[in-house]
């Protein structure tokens, strides 16, 4: 019976020594204090009270940036949220150089967001994204390098902008429709100018074109069966008159 404890004492010191890593994991080890390997995937086993080990996943991590309030270069307050995609490519130096990589990674990105986009004026924060993304990425995956970290991807998700400036948004848009509106409408009137001074100059190289304009017209005033009838006016006719008119 005297055994029986030191059995059991066993069992449990052999079941603490065994871990488990799962694929997607890795485990650092420290023997006595000291960095002495990376281990895993499968079965572990350390020495109990000598060894200790963490547990590191390698798996993109998806971390959601809180809302931040930004004052963008043009002097305008915005709340901008993010994401951040990123990964665990050297445990080693995700274990040994930061207390706490999810951590350091979370506050990095929210004061990387803000300097950022804080030199950035409305419309680039609204138009070049993919310029924006692809900064913010950059800048996040060169300082989290030493922490043994990828950032593989960083997405503005949103921009927030006061009901007054959205206001006067929508009134910078509605006044750049009527512009293009009245621009397309002038170059329209432009072209029509153009055509009808080509079928002028048409015209007037033959005389007889105006009648048959004129007969056009007419067949196409009866096909609608209206009960008025046009008779066109020759126009050298009415000229004639013209003159006498002046020199009298």
């Amino acid at each position: 019976m005297g055994f029986v404890p030191l059995v059991i004492i066993a069992a449990v010191i052999l079941f603490s020594s065994i871990k488990v890593l799962n694929e997607y994991e890795r485990g650092v080890v420290l023997t006595l204090g000291r960095f002495t390997g990376v281990k895993g995937p499968g079965l572990i086993i350390l020495v109990p009270g000598i060894q200790t080990m963490f547990r590191v996943s390698t798996r993109v991590v998806v971390l959601d940036v809180p809302p931040q309030d930004i004052i963008t270069r043009d002097n305008i307050s915005v709340k901008v949220n993010a994401v951040v995609y990123f990964r665990v490519i050297n445990p080693q130096s995700a274990i040994l150089n930061v207390e706490n990589f999810m951590y350091a990674t979370s506050q990095l990105s929210q004061t990387t967001l803000r300097s950022v986009l804080g030199q950035q004026e409305l419309d680039d924060l609204l138009s070049q994204r993919d310029k924006i993304n692809k900064n913010l990425q950059e800048i996040l995956d060169q300082h989290t390098e030493p922490w043994g970290i990828k950032v593989s991807s960083v997405e503005v998700k949103n921009v927030d902008i006061p009901s007054d400036m959205q206001r006067a948004i929508a009134r910078q848009a509605e006044a750049e429709r009527e512009r293009r509106a009245k621009v397309i409408h002038a170059e329209g009137e432009f072209q029509a100018s153009q055509k009808l001074a080509d079928a002028a100059q048409i015209i007037g190289k033959e005389p007889a074109a105006i009648q048959l304009r004129y007969l056009q017209t007419l067949t196409e005033i009866a096909t609608e069966r209206n009960s008025t009838t046009i008779f066109p006016v020759p126009i050298d006719l009415l000229q004639m008159f013209m003159k006498n008119a002046s020199k009298n």
